[in-house]
């Protein structure tokens, strides 16, 4: 993984550390880099998730904000692998969702269901990327992501939440 010759593929283990994201939120299996900017991630939701279970009962079918966060993870563990820039910042930073631009969602995903999410990324200002995405499930669109991620410190969010909390700063 410290070798930037393209393309190379993430495992599970290497997204894990990289990325925050832990238990039922964490959807990517794995990533493939293929330059600095562009990325394919593949993704799943297994049909026993809780949230899966009332969306819709008899007819289950993954949530649009669900396939907002894959792109963002997707996006998030790429850019930290793959972007020389996005690695420079290191582990002290946070990939943060911090707009959605346009969704477009074409044909329902089900859970247990492979999707692959093609990411490209342009960076907009030294810690800010838009992030385009094509979702496919067996070569067919399902849908189309136009989203903003941010890079940000971890001790920055860490403290916004705790003062969001009422938690004193020690």
């Amino acid at each position: 993984m410290n070798d930037l010759t393209y393309p190379f593929e993430l495992q599970q283990s290497d997204i894990l550390e990289l990325m925050p994201h832990r238990g039922e939120i964490q959807f990517v299996y794995s990533v493939q880099v293929l330059a600095h900017n562009h990325y394919i991630g593949r993704v799943r939701w297994r049909s026993d998730l809780a949230i899966l279970q009332g969306h819709f009962p008899g007819m289950p079918v993954v949530p649009g904000a669900l396939l907002v966060e894959a792109t963002a993870q997707v996006a998030g563990a790429g850019m930290f692998a793959g972007d020389p820039y996005a690695r420079s910042m290191g582990a002290d930073h946070i990939g943060m969702l911090a707009g959605i631009r346009k969704c477009s969602f074409k044909l329902p995903v089900r859970p247990e269901q492979w999707v692959d999410i093609e990411v490209k990324s342009r960076q907009m200002s030294p810690t800010a990327a838009q992030v385009g995405a094509e979702l496919r499930v067996d070569g067919k669109e399902v849908a189309s992501i136009e989203i903003l991620v941010v890079n940000l410190p971890r001790q920055d969010v860490l403290q916004q939440l705790q003062e969001q909390e009422g938690i004193p700063q020690p």
